[in-house]
């Protein structure tokens, strides 16, 4: 398991074999994700957003406008009957 040493000024050196996991070269910038209980995983944050498209999938089927509403208005009747 790859490991990196703290230095005096808070910084690290990312091993190679890290580095090349996440894709990442000099410049580039990560992302630590707060998980809570001090676990930090480390994201690489250099993809452009035209990387993302295509990713969220389309519905299967069209959507009316008024079953939008309809399913909106049924979700908030039921909120408002959890909080009491």
């Amino acid at each position: 398991m790859p490991f990196a040493t703290l230095d005096s000024k808070g910084e690290i050196t990312l091993p190679k074999s890290v580095r090349d996991g996440l894709g990442v070269d000099t410049g580039d910038r990560v992302e630590f994700v707060d998980l809570g209980r001090g676990f930090y995983p480390m994201i690489a944050a250099t993809r452009d957003i035209w990387d993302l498209r295509g990713s969220i999938p389309k519905p299967l089927t069209p959507i009316s406008v008024k079953a939008k509403k309809s399913a909106l208005r049924q979700y908030v009747a039921r909120r408002n009957t959890a909080r009491g």
